[in-house]
Order: C-alpha cells, then sequence, then structure tokens
C-alpha cells in the first residue's frame, strides 16, 4: 500500500482514510469492529473520527465513537503503533463543553485519550473555528500536548484561506506548534470552498489534506436520483440538496466513466480525489463489508486523465 507524507507531520498514511462518523450511529459495535479490521486488513492505517460523534444519533451524547475505536484497539486487532488515530475538539458536546479555550482543549484531550484507551493521538483537529478564543491561546495548548507527547500533530478543520493564513502567522509569531493538517469539506460537488485561495495555500505551506463528505453523504455513490431515493435513509435529508441540475451532470460522468472503466461510482470519486496533488487523502465510511470492499478498490483505481477532465467539467 502506497503511504503519502501527511504534509510536515512525519506520518504517513495510506491514500484512504476510515471515517468513525457512523461507530455508535448507523454501525454497531460487532459492525464497527469488523470494519476496522477489515479495513486495516486491506492494508490502510487511518481512522478519522472527533469526540462529538455521534451526538446526533437518538439515545447517544457524543464520545460513542471514540469508545469504539478504543475498545477496537484494546482487542488487539491492530498494534497501536501500526494505526494513526485522527480525532477532534471543540464542537459543542453541551453543558458549555466546546470550544477551542486552552482550558477545554487540556480537559477534552483526557476525554479522548481515555475513551481511545491509548496514550497519545496521532493527529489532533480544532474541528471548527472559534473566534472567541485567539489562535495563539489554541495553538499554545496544542503545543503543549505536543510537548507532553499526548499528541504527534495537530491541524484544523473547517478552516478558510484567511482563518489558516491567521493561524499559520499567529504560530509563527510566537514560536508555537503550527496546523499542519486541514480538513476541508471537498468533493465531485462541493469544490468552491476548498479549491482556489484555500488549496494554494496548503500547497505552498506542504499542509497535508484529508477531506471530508468526500462522497457528498454518499450522493456520489450514484445510489440517489430521486427526491424518492432519500426517503427513510440516514442521511436523505442531507443529499437532498445534491438533486439539482450541476447534481445530475455529475451522474452523468460517474455513469460514463463507471460504463468506461467497469468501477463504481463511489470508487470513481474517491479517485477523482486521490488523483488532486494537494490532497493527501479523502475520508470515505461504510456500514457493511460490502460496501468497505468497494471503497478499498479506489485506492488501485487510476482514472484517465480524459476521465478527470470529464469530470471535473462536470462539477463546475
Amino acid at each position: 500500500m502506497e503511504l503519502r507524507p501527511l504534509g510536515r507531520t512525519g506520518v504517513k498514511i495510506a491514500p484512504l482514510v476510515f471515517g468513525g462518523n457512523v461507530f455508535g450511529w448507523t454501525a454497531d459495535e460487532k459492525t464497527s469492529f469488523d470494519l476496522l479490521s477489515g479495513f486495516f486488513d486491506a492494508g490502510f492505517n487511518t481512522v478519522d473520527t472527533a469526540d462529538v460523534y455521534s451526538s446526533w444519533a437518538p439515545g447517544n451524547k457524543g464520545g460513542e465513537s471514540e469508545t469504539l475505536i478504543g475498545k477496537w484497539l484494546k482487542s488487539g486487532a491492530v498494534s497501536r503503533d501500526k494505526a494513526i488515530i485522527v480525532t477532534k475538539v471543540g464542537s459543542d458536546l453541551g453543558e458549555g463543553r466546546k470550544g477551542l479555550s486552552q482550558k477545554w482543549i487540556v480537559q477534552a484531550v483526557e476525554d479522548s485519550l481515555k475513551r481511545l484507551q491509548t496514550d497519545y493521538i496521532d493527529l489532533y483537529l480544532s474541528h471548527w473555528p472559534d473566534a472567541s478564543v485567539p489562535y495563539e491561546e489554541t495553538l499554545a495548548a496544542h503545543t503543549k500536548l505536543k510537548e507532553q507527547g499526548k499528541i504527534r500533530a495537530i491541524g484544523g478543520s473547517n478552516l478558510d484561506a484567511a482563518q489558516l493564513q491567521a493561524s499559520l502567522d499567529a504560530a509563527a509569531k510566537n514560536g508555537l506548534a503550527r496546523y499542519d493538517v486541514l480538513q476541508p469539506e471537498y468533493n465531485l460537488y462541493d469544490r468552491a470552498g476548498f479549491e482556489g485561495a484555500l488549496a494554494d495555500l496548503c500547497r505552498a505551506e506542504e499542509i497535508g489534506v484529508i477531506t471530508y463528505f468526500s462522497l457528498a453523504s454518499g450522493f456520489l455513490s450514484g445510489k440517489y436520483r430521486t427526491k424518492d431515493d432519500t426517503a427513510g435513509k440516514a442521511r436523505g435529508s442531507d443529499v437532498e440538496k445534491y438533486l439539482d441540475d450541476k447534481g445530475q451532470r455529475i451522474l452523468a460522468a460517474l455513469d460514463q466513466v463507471a460504463a468506461e472503466t467497469g468501477a463504481k461510482h463511489a470508487e470513481i470519486a474517491l479517485a477523482w480525489l486521490m488523483a488532486k496533488p494537494v490532497v493527501t487523502a479523502p475520508i470515505a465510511s461504510a456500514t457493511s463489508l460490502p460496501q468497505l470492499e468497494s471503497l478499498v478498490k479506489a485506492a488501485s483505481l487510476t482514472l484517465s486523465a480524459d476521465a478527470i477532465a470529464l469530470l471535473d467539467k462536470a462539477g463546475v
């Protein structure tokens, strides 16, 4: 399996990251364990989660995903040094537990470490910008955790170009650890937020990029063609916004590439992301072993220049 450098972190990851948002939501404990083991057995090495996953599910309060990953790690399915664990801090967990203050980060990381049953987190991300806290304070907290060995690398999620630049400036001015990784929303449909200034900054600063919503909440799997297709599905309401003219153009392009390659739509959408020089790896999740087997194939799918150009044009 090809391992790609994750920016300047010194960490190397396989070109696909498993999305842990499904653990404790649409994947129960046994299914989660089977998916994680299957993913790592296939040669991949990175799983993404967050302290808030999956608080949105009925009866959940957050931390469920980390807890399941921790149980899986503890089971010995893979040695800890072979697994790259990505988690995040900052989302609202209720009762004032949110944001990027030093006080909360120091507490939140301990909570995540306990749930994950590990001594360190490979990549710790600030989940959302927090305008109420200076970058200097947030980065100082992350720097301290790095010095303590509790985290190996840091990054930010959902930052625009101006915010990322401001964080880099604050790090340089104050001698603090900088965000070496960005996790943006980016896929064949949602491109405007990342392409351009933000992607250029990541390229210039050698920042690793791990994309989320890489399959546009499942829309790019090709299984949602009309509003009727979304009925009763866990992410159905999230998919409806993609059922416009642009979405139909993208589906048509995916149909054509699928006919030419024999690959499934999701595999093609992920391979398109993997082919982008600025992208280190996309995140994608599965809730069954057949879905996982399809995702795994994306890493060995090489799209032709014509196929990439077709897909590029469809999403404009």
